[in-house]
């Protein structure tokens, strides 16, 4: 009888299986996820890494012992020793937003570091917060000087500034010795973003001075998107807790996820319903760079790279970022070839090779190819797979002759 009341029929799409087709994601990400990580959420959780699989259970919350596992992972991979370290229920814009919410109240100045997407959406998030925003710029491709850093707090004087490590619109590793120290002698603390960097490019949170230190799961972790570690010096929580105001988002509050992730010494309370499955396979994507090593990931992506980069230019295409160690070892940006559609060979990749790559993102959008080389799929098998898949576009696809 119910039924005869619906008036919009189970759409018949959602009535057949669900096909995905198997590809190699070697964009900017998300990557691909080995088995393992993907398996995490059906097996629970396990007591050790070397026990995976053992003595499985399920669980309808996030385990404790988890979410302390999870923070040391974080510990690591950031090279922090810093309590208030733990993930967020979301991505990396997510992090993002956590952090300049919880930093900035309104009339707080903070100096925006643009050379690429993630500093345009740094200060438009900013913005929305009523922080006084200025911005230091440079073009997509270039980096920032000690000198232009100082320069822009001896001018704005700032109370936070936000950098980019990785900046995956542009390709672009930002160098970030110095850049702690300096903000501290001006009064002002260190923000980074090292979504797209994490475990592919070295960096020191305690030893670099790095106050607020956040990245994404999806990237060199290769777990799914949909978690994001984040961490705060005792600088920047003492800022937490001289604020005036309570942060704009109850969901983003570390005074409240703090306690949630047993950050604080108290009790912890519930705060949220957290994404569990994407929390068991964070924990397997930290365990996975643990076992491995944080030096021996720097060192493969910059051997992959580089064998990448070479490869590239071999065949007469020309990098993006011109100088070498400026390249992001996790993310090559190339320039799309005179003649050709970046559309055309990033379809021509997928549907006749199976590998998907990346057009250019915010500035470089229709100038570059993406190419990420990231955790699991940084490796020369990746490398030579994805250029003889280009070789292939640039032979067969459509070139323009004006």
């Amino acid at each position: 009888m119910a039924t005869s009341l619906l008036r919009v029929c189970p759409p018949g799409e959602l009535l057949r299986p669900l096909a995905v087709p198997e590809r190699l994601l070697l964009g900017p990400g998300p990557t691909s996820s080995p088995p393992l990580l993907l398996l995490a959420p059906r097996r629970g959780w396990s007591s050790s890494a070397g026990a995976r699989g053992a003595g499985a259970m399920l669980a309808s919350v996030l385990p404790p012992q988890v979410m302390d596992e999870i923070k040391a992972g974080i510990q690591y991979a950031f090279q922090t020793r810093n309590r208030l370290s733990l993930a967020l229920s979301g991505s990396g814009h997510c992090a993002m937003e956590a952090a300049l919410f919880n930093l900035l109240e309104r009339g707080d100045t903070v100096l925006v570091a643009i050379n690429g997407i993630w500093g345009q959406r740094a200060a438009e998030i900013a913005r929305r917060v009523g922080a006084n925003v200025c911005e230091l710029l440079k073009p997509p491709g270039k980096y920032f000087t000690p000198q232009d850093i100082e320069q822009g707090l001896v001018q704005h004087k700032p109370l936070v500034l936000f950098i980019t490590h990785g900046e995956s619109s542009t390709g672009v590793l930002q160098p970030l010795e110095g850049l702690g120290e300096l903000c501290h002698r001006h009064g002002c603390l260190l923000l980074v973003d090292a979504v797209a960097s994490l475990g592919g490019a070295p960096i020191f949170m305690d030893q670099q001075e790095i106050d607020v230190l956040y990245s994404g799961s999806q990237k060199v972790l290769n777990a799914p998107p949909g978690s994001a570690p984040i961490s705060f010096s005792e600088r920047a929580r003492d800022k937490l807790l001289r604020r005036k105001t309570k942060p704009p988002s109850f969901y983003l509050d570390m005074g409240c996820l703090a306690n949630y992730w047993g950050c604080d010494g108290e009790p912890r309370r519930y705060h949220h319903t957290a994404p569990i499955n994407s929390f068991f396979s964070l924990r397997e994507g930290l365990a996975l760079l643990a076992e491995r090593g944080l030096e021996s990931s720097w060192e493969r992506h910059r051997a992959n790279c580089s064998l990448l980069c070479q490869g590239l230019l071999d065949m007469g295409l020309e990098l993006f970022v011109e100088e070498e160690q400026a390249r992001l070892p996790t993310i090559t940006t190339v320039r799309v070839p005179e003649g050709y559609s970046w559309k055309d060979i990033t379809a021509f990749l997928m549907d006749k090779h199976g590998v998907e790559i990346a057009g250019g993102l915010g500035p470089t959008a229709g100038k570059v190819l993406r190419i990420g080389l990231m955790g699991c799929n940084s490796t020369r098998d990746s490398v030579e797979r994805v250029l003889g898949a280009l070789r292939d576009a640039l032979q067969r696809c459509p070139r323009s002759r004006l």
